[in-house]
């Protein structure tokens, strides 16, 4: 049972998705509130039109909507590569290695279907379309 677990979460694709679920989740969240409460007051610090809204330009005097926040751009990308950065080193690096012992052969692969297994799953294919068309041969 923890054979086929284990071969099961060593697809590539499965690890894929765990990445980006999980971890890009977890990590957003905590990324995001580094970054709006220690990186985000920084920059707003260097100030732009008005010193409260932080690094930025504002397009009409009269408009608060005209307003481009140049730190909030600065903030998210910051954001983004922190969370890249976490992503890479904690699961795409370590999945890599596990790769690579395994084409080195030092790490068995997932295994494959025997196939007795292979030949019971087209069996039982056939059966069931046959049973879908009326015709029960067996």
């Amino acid at each position: 049972m923890l054979k086929g677990f284990k071969d099961f979460l060593m697809r590539g694709n499965v690890v894929d998705l765990a990445v980006a679920v999980v971890i890009g989740s977890a990590f957003t969240a905590i990324v995001t509130a580094f970054t709006n409460g220690l990186i985000k007051p920084l920059i707003s610090t260097i100030g732009g039109t008005d010193a409260a809204n932080g690094l930025g330009y504002q397009i009409f005097d009269n408009n608060k909507a005209t307003f481009l926040d140049f730190g909030g751009v600065i903030n998210a990308a910051i954001n983004f590569v922190l969370v890249a950065a976490v992503v890479y080193f904690v699961i795409v690096m370590p999945v890599k290695k596990v790769q690579e012992r395994r084409k080195r052969g030092q790490e068995p692969g997932p295994s494959e279907p025997t196939d007795v297994e292979l030949l019971i799953e087209i069996r039982d294919l056939l059966r069931a379309q046959y049973t879908q068309r009326g015709d029960d041969r067996d």
